[in-house]
């Protein structure tokens, strides 16, 4: 085998010099070409020989030269991504109970992607202790202080980050901890307390419980790793319409220690992650969640701005960055999948992002907590989950969704059994947060189907005392779909809120908290784009006006 014959060595001196340019065969020409009677070329035939050498000479070392750079580049492109591979800490998606399925595709096969981004409070460093304060948290298990759902439509032409306060009262699943195999117990508690609990599955699992939209990913950043992807950023606009400086006061302590003048102002390193945690001075946490969305929203405009995405230098900042101060879900743990969410992300249209908080009302147990707004919350869960825009600047998608609901809603099967052989149990799920069970609630439901010829239809009074949403009906096998489905249309119930289920063992009908009263399911309107709670506190990203109100006890 020759040298050329070897994948990824430059070919022979001899074989690089044949592909050279020839020159014109003439008498007395620089080519060096013989006389016409064979013989030498005369007296300057040494001299052209010698340059002739030096040319091979030069040529065997610019060949060597390449092929070095060549076979060093990739090296160095292959163990940079190594290295960027070996920053990124990953854990598992989902450790808890969770419940929730994925939305069905659109017409072209299409499915949204849900990312849970969860802001740790631990001081398990002596970065994060000097940048978050309380030297006697160190050691203790972090809490998820920040929480927001990213969501990228099926068709990506549009993207929502919706907020939960902290201190929102919520059921927490039983979840165990991946690394020690200890087992935490359902409980209903302030939802940060759910990464405290085994980690970031956790709290996907209860936001999935919540919710029911089915989330894909999650990703956690602590103190300094804000910090450090501000600086990566190089600063982001803020606005505050009076002077603030967030600091302990004589009736409130702590404080992130936050201080500007009135005006727009670009924060990065340190003062970013001021800004983020900021509470006190904007007086509430619902209103540090809006100011974390002008942040966001901001940031977002400012890589678009930078094009960073077709920038080699800044993107090898931002991703050295990102895998040193990001923990995610393992299925999206490699430098390639973090860059493919972030070109995702980028597709979308500024003007098409809104960012918003759950709506909520006070907890009636405790004042200083909250509790999802019943209606309201469930009315954006519903928009999440049918991948509804929340912006109303979409065109051409609305009649192509109404098209995948319609075709949803007739898909169909038939029985297998007559519904007067068909066991059918009913659960009652109607409690909430702020609400108690009807009583007495799947028994009547019962009643009515077995009216409606399911005759063995009976109250389930050996489950667990629960809570969901919306009203389903579940069946564990592919063989009893049409059988849930004859039950669903029986009561009116959508065709869409019928599914299998690993957790009944028969058909069985779950009445939730969207039908505490009546016989038949209430018409369900389907939401539109845009339509939107009032007191959601929606942003579209597009907008630069934004301002954050400076509660008075910290104005300067």
């Amino acid at each position: 085998m020759t040298q050329s014959d070897v994948r990824g060595e430059v070919p022979a001196v001899e074989d690089t010099m044949s592909l050279a340019p020839k020159a014109p065969d003439t008498p007395g020409g620089s080519g060096g070409g013989r006389r016409k009677d064979g013989s030498g070329g005369g007296a300057g035939d040494g001299a052209k020989g010698s340059r002739r050498q030096r040319a091979r000479r030069a040529l065997r070392w610019s060949a060597a030269v390449l092929s070095v750079v060549i076979l060093g580049t990739a090296g160095a492109g292959y163990l940079y991504y190594q290295h960027l591979n070996g920053n990124i800490q990953k854990g598992r998606r989902d450790i808890g109970d969770a419940k929730a399925r994925k939305t069905a595709a659109n017409a072209a096969g299409q499915t949204p992607l849900n990312i849970l981004l969860i802001g740790s409070d631990s001081r398990n460093s002596d970065e994060n202790v000097k940048l978050g304060g309380a030297k006697y948290d160190r050691g203790s298990p972090p809490l998820g202080d920040v929480q927001m759902l990213i969501h990228l439509s099926a068709d990506r032409k549009s993207a929502a980050m919706v907020s939960i306060p902290r201190d929102t009262r919520v059921d927490i699943p039983k979840c165990t901890d991946p690394a020690t195999g200890k087992v935490y117990p359902a409980t209903n508690t302030i939802i940060n307390e759910s990464l405290a609990r085994g980690g970031a599955g956790c709290t996907l699992a209860t936001w999935e419980n919540l919710t029911g939209v089915y989330i894909d990913h999650w990703i956690t950043i602590d103190f300094a790793g804000v910090v450090n992807m501000a600086d990566a950023i190089g600063g982001v606009d803020v606005c505050v319409n009076q002077n603030v400086w967030d600091r302990p006061t004589a009736a409130v302590p702590g404080g992130s220690g936050l201080k500007m003048t009135a005006g727009t102002h670009k924060v990065q390193g340190e003062k970013a992650l001021q800004w983020l945690r900021t509470r006190h001075a904007w007086g509430s946490d619902p209103l540090r969640a809006k100011a974390q969305h002008m942040y966001l929203n901001s940031m977002i405009r400012t890589l678009k701005g930078q094009n960073v995405f077709t920038d080699t230098g800044r993107l090898m900042d931002l991703a050295e960055a990102a895998t040193k101060s990001l923990t995610v879900s393992e299925e999206i743990g490699t430098p390639k999948k973090l860059y493919d969410l972030g070109m995702q992300l980028k597709s979308v249209p500024t003007d098409r992002i809104t960012s918003l908080t759950m709506p909520n009302v006070q907890d009636p147990q405790n004042r200083d907590h909250l509790v999802p707004d019943g209606t309201n919350a469930d009315k954006m869960w519903q928009m999440l989950r049918d991948d509804v825009a929340f912006d109303k600047n979409g065109k051409s998608e609305k009649s192509e969704k109404a098209s995948d609901a319609a075709k949803q809603t007739e898909a169909t099967k038939e029985p297998s059994v007559s519904a007067g052989r068909l066991g059918v149990q009913v659960r009652n799920a109607t409690g909430s947060a702020t609400e108690a069970a009807v009583p007495g609630r799947a028994r009547t439901l019962a009643q009515e189907l077995a009216a409606k010829g399911y005759t063995q239809a009976s109250a389930d009074t050996s489950a667990v005392a629960q809570s969901v949403e919306k009203t389903v009906v579940e069946y564990p096998s592919a063989d009893l779909q049409g059988d849930a489905q004859g039950v669903a249309k029986a009561l009116g119930i959508p065709m869409s809120q019928v599914k299998q289920s690993t957790d009944v063992s028969g058909v069985t009908l779950v009445v939730g908290t969207d039908w505490r009263d009546g016989a038949a399911y209430p018409k369900q309107s389907a939401p539109k784009a845009g339509d939107l709670p009032d007191n959601a506190d929606a942003i579209n990203g597009s907008d630069t006006k934004q301002c954050m109100d400076v509660y008075a006890p910290y104005r300067w």
